[in-house]
């Protein structure tokens, strides 16, 4: 996958891995499934977001993940890059547990998890007032309805990363179709196959244009 990681960010990639197996006998976390499975379905797929990162030497803005779940790709990327400021939203509050938890584990800072929801035309979460230029989800809703729930948060000139499989262009379809006055513009579809199962991932890149 080209993707090159010091020892200690693969040491807290372990850490995160057994603790999620750990926690998942116990709670719903993921589906159950074979260790190698678990590694290319969750943590690989959720590192295919480092090559659309901000580099880290650049200035920091911080990366939002809506309905982090059990912190994909969110805390995953936060893992490899500790120096990136992550904010999760997660409504489930066991599952905000489980990422509170990884996170004192991990040892990372600058990264906060607010629980609950992101409404339609709302700038915060439970209180809790954003504003974010780089926004990501991995299975929150289609393209369409995420963008909609994106843009009161999500400022001009910020983007937008939706992760999709192989029916990305039938819902970038449907999104235009549904949304011909949008203020996103598709800026970008980065193809990629997963290592182990070949499967297909897009990344789909959308930019906020200006009011």
């Amino acid at each position: 996958m080209g993707i090159s990681l010091d020892g200690q960010a693969q040491q807290r990639l372990v850490h995160y891995c057994a603790e999620l197996v750990r926690w998942s006998a116990k709670i719903n976390l993921v589906a159950k499934a074979p260790l190698r499975e678990i590694w290319e379905t969750h943590f690989l797929d959720s590192l295919t977001l480092l090559r659309v990162l901000p580099p880290p030497e650049s200035t920091q803005l911080p990366l939002l993940d809506i309905g982090a779940g059990a912190g994909f790709p969110g805390l995953a990327l936060k893992a490899v890059r500790p120096e990136l400021p992550v904010i999760l939203v997660e409504p489930r509050q066991k599952r905000v547990s489980f990422l509170r938890h990884v996170i004192r584990t991990l040892e990372l800072k600058n990264i906060e998890v607010l629980c609950g929801r992101l409404e339609k035309d709302s700038a915060e979460v439970e209180g809790h007032p954003l504003a974010v230029p780089l926004v990501t989800s991995r299975a929150f809703t289609n393209i369409a309805e995420f963008l909609l729930h994106t843009a009161a948060i999500n400022p001009a000139g910020g983007k937008v990363i939706c992760m999709k499989g192989p029916r990305a262009e039938q819902e970038i379809t449907a999104w235009r179709t549904a949304q011909p006055d949008s203020p996103y513009r598709l800026q970008e579809i980065i193809e990629l196959t997963l290592p182990f199962s070949g499967n297909v991932r897009n990344l789909v890149i959308f930019r906020k244009e200006g009011a």
